[in-house]
Protein backbone atom coordinates (compact mmCIF):
# COMPACT_ATOMS: atom_id res chain seq x y z
CA UNK A 1 0.00 0.00 0.00
CA UNK A 2 1.24 3.42 -1.27
CA UNK A 3 0.74 5.53 2.22
CA UNK A 4 1.72 8.51 0.21
CA UNK A 5 -0.82 8.33 -2.16
CA UNK A 6 -3.42 6.96 -0.02
CA UNK A 7 -2.88 10.50 2.16
CA UNK A 8 -3.26 12.23 -1.16
CA UNK A 9 -6.29 10.57 -1.82
CA UNK A 10 -7.73 12.11 1.39
CA UNK A 11 -6.25 15.73 1.50
CA UNK A 12 -8.07 15.75 -2.22
CA UNK A 13 -11.27 14.41 -1.45
CA UNK A 14 -10.53 11.14 -3.52
CA UNK A 15 -11.99 9.01 -1.71
CA UNK A 16 -15.31 6.52 -2.91
CA UNK A 17 -17.32 5.29 -0.03
CA UNK A 18 -18.61 1.67 -1.20
CA UNK A 19 -21.87 1.08 0.32
CA UNK A 20 -20.98 -1.68 1.49
CA UNK A 21 -19.02 0.33 4.36
CA UNK A 22 -21.27 3.01 4.69
CA UNK A 23 -23.93 0.40 5.55
CA UNK A 24 -21.59 -1.09 8.22
CA UNK A 25 -20.45 1.96 9.12
CA UNK A 26 -23.75 3.25 10.41
CA UNK A 27 -24.88 0.18 11.47
CA UNK A 28 -21.65 -0.16 13.58
CA UNK A 29 -21.39 3.74 14.47
CA UNK A 30 -18.00 4.70 12.56
CA UNK A 31 -17.84 8.03 11.29
CA UNK A 32 -16.16 8.89 7.67
CA UNK A 33 -13.80 11.18 10.19
CA UNK A 34 -12.78 8.24 11.71
CA UNK A 35 -12.30 6.25 8.84
CA UNK A 36 -10.08 9.02 7.74
CA UNK A 37 -8.10 9.22 11.29
CA UNK A 38 -7.61 5.66 10.79
CA UNK A 39 -6.27 6.15 7.08
CA UNK A 40 -4.34 8.99 8.04
CA UNK A 41 -2.68 7.50 10.74
CA UNK A 42 -2.74 4.11 11.35
CA UNK A 43 -1.11 1.01 11.35
CA UNK A 44 -1.04 -1.25 8.16
CA UNK A 45 -1.47 -4.64 9.69
CA UNK A 46 -2.31 -6.79 6.71
CA UNK A 47 -0.89 -6.01 2.90
CA UNK A 48 -2.94 -7.36 0.12
CA UNK A 49 -0.71 -6.38 -2.96
CA UNK A 50 -2.65 -8.98 -5.32
CA UNK A 51 -5.96 -8.00 -4.51
CA UNK A 52 -8.24 -7.31 -7.57
CA UNK A 53 -9.24 -4.88 -9.11
CA UNK A 54 -6.59 -2.72 -6.80
CA UNK A 55 -4.37 -3.43 -4.12
CA UNK A 56 -6.00 -3.09 -0.79
CA UNK A 57 -4.54 -3.06 3.01
CA UNK A 58 -5.80 -3.26 6.38
CA UNK A 59 -5.39 -0.65 8.82
CA UNK A 60 -5.37 -0.97 12.88
CA UNK A 61 -5.72 2.59 14.11
CA UNK A 62 -7.69 3.94 17.79
CA UNK A 63 -10.12 6.36 18.31
CA UNK A 64 -11.12 6.93 22.03
CA UNK A 65 -8.84 4.48 23.16
CA UNK A 66 -10.66 1.53 20.95
CA UNK A 67 -9.65 -0.26 18.25
CA UNK A 68 -10.93 0.06 14.54
CA UNK A 69 -9.91 -1.87 11.84
CA UNK A 70 -10.48 -0.33 7.86
CA UNK A 71 -10.19 -2.05 4.79
CA UNK A 72 -9.10 0.58 1.96
CA UNK A 73 -7.83 0.05 -1.61
CA UNK A 74 -6.47 2.13 -3.90
CA UNK A 75 -6.36 2.24 -7.64
CA UNK A 76 -2.34 4.05 -8.43
CA UNK A 77 -3.39 5.02 -11.81
CA UNK A 78 -5.69 7.20 -10.65
CA UNK A 79 -5.47 8.67 -7.07
CA UNK A 80 -8.82 7.25 -6.29
CA UNK A 81 -9.40 5.13 -2.73
CA UNK A 82 -11.83 2.98 -1.98
CA UNK A 83 -13.33 2.08 1.46
CA UNK A 84 -14.24 -1.29 1.77
CA UNK A 85 -15.63 -1.62 5.26
CA UNK A 86 -14.66 -0.73 8.63
CA UNK A 87 -15.09 -2.74 11.68
CA UNK A 88 -14.42 -2.94 15.89
CA UNK A 89 -12.20 -6.19 16.02
CA UNK A 90 -12.73 -8.18 18.41
CA UNK A 91 -11.11 -10.77 20.67
CA UNK A 92 -12.69 -13.57 18.96
CA UNK A 93 -11.28 -12.84 15.47
CA UNK A 94 -7.78 -11.23 16.84
CA UNK A 95 -5.28 -11.44 19.13
CA UNK A 96 -4.98 -8.96 22.19
CA UNK A 97 -3.07 -6.87 20.03
CA UNK A 98 -5.53 -6.41 17.50
CA UNK A 99 -2.80 -6.98 14.99
CA UNK A 100 -3.12 -11.01 15.14
CA UNK A 101 -5.39 -13.23 13.22
CA UNK A 102 -6.66 -15.67 15.75
CA UNK A 103 -5.31 -19.37 14.64
CA UNK A 104 -9.03 -21.15 13.93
Amino acid sequence: MNRNVLRSAIENGYIEWQRHSLERMFERGISREDVKEILRKGAIIEDYPDDKPYPSALFLGWINEEPLHVVVAIDLLTGWSFVITAYKPDLEHFESDYKTRRQK
